[in-house]
């Protein structure tokens, strides 16, 4: 008798130990299902003398430096990479790079290339890949990501895949090596795993297809990125569109639209480019769950 319930006993122990080993293990150590984390890169720094052309009658003169964000996500199904900033050649140029005819300033303090490696991510581990939209500062280092499964709105495809990108302000040179990739092109609005965990909003204004992404994060709540939907908390509170936007009737609607999300979802707006906000977040190796 003593030697059946050592038998048992030890079989006991043996399943327990089975079911610890296997929860030990990274994909156990977080939800086996929807988003895991969040990892805040920075994508580039840029400056302005004149922050009038983001708010037009208003800032005459007033300097002004930007953040520029790209964000990384696990889910279960895979990594996203939201954005991919400014491209990685500019952390060469110790002054930055001056765009726009001297309107703004763009640096790169450490690539995104180098951020990805510290975390023990290679580009060609994304598999999924999405922008706000197709401006330079948005898709530097784009070409990084060949393996990836892009997600774009089929306004912006046009413009940026057709033969007149330069109209819309996008230089192929960032972005053609995507070309082969796989593309879901969109029409709206869209859940990319199927969950309700990461839905990008189909926001355009600022360029035919602009797009914000909510990320609805177990432990720290739902967060939506704005893209250039809004550039700064004061546009966002002013409801003022830039010179330069696409179309400013759709900026007004678009804005209303991420208004109607955030009260809807209570959710945080991540403005892309209010570098007084993106300061007050947890940066990589540093994440939101």
């Amino acid at each position: 008798m003593a030697s059946i319930r050592h038998g048992i006993t030890l079989r006991f122990c043996v399943t327990l130990f089975a079911i610890a080993s296997m929860c030990a293990a990274p994909a156990c150590a977080q939800d086996a299902t929807g988003v895991q984390r969040l990892y805040v890169l920075n994508c580039g720094e840029s400056e302005t003398k004149d922050l009038s052309a983001w708010s037009p009658g208003f800032n005459e003169g007033k300097a002004f430096e930007f953040s520029d964000s790209c964000y990384l996500i696990r889910h279960a199904k895979g990594w996203l990479l939201w954005e991919s900033g400014v491209s990685d050649a500019i952390a060469a140029m110790p002054d930055g790079l001056t765009v726009g005819n001297g309107m703004l300033t763009l640096h790169v303090r450490k690539t995104l290339r180098s951020q990805l490696h510290e975390l023990g991510v290679a580009p060609s581990d994304i598999a999924y890949l999405g922008f706000s939209h197709f401006h330079g500062d948005h898709v530097g280092n784009a070409n990084l990501f060949t393996s990836a499964k892009l997600y774009i709105q089929k306004a912006e495809y046009d413009a940026a895949f057709g033969p007149d990108a330069a109209k819309s302000g996008f230089n192929p040179a960032f972005y053609n090596k995507l070309k082969d990739n796989p593309v879901v092109v969109l029409e709206g609005d869209h859940d990319i795993f199927g969950d309700g965990s990461v839905t990008i909003y189909s926001t355009p204004g600022h360029t035919a297809g602009h797009q914000s992404l909510l990320v609805r994060l177990p432990k720290t709540g739902p967060v939506l990125l704005s893209g250039d939907a809004v550039h700064f908390q004061e546009n966002w509170e002013n409801r003022r569109v830039p010179a330069r936007n696409f179309n400013k009737e759709q900026s007004l609607a678009s804005m209303q639209k991420l208004a109607d999300i955030l009260e809807r979802e209570h959710a945080a707006l991540w403005i892309n480019h209010d570098k007084a906000q993106t300061n007050t977040l947890p940066h990589a190796p540093q994440f939101l769950e």
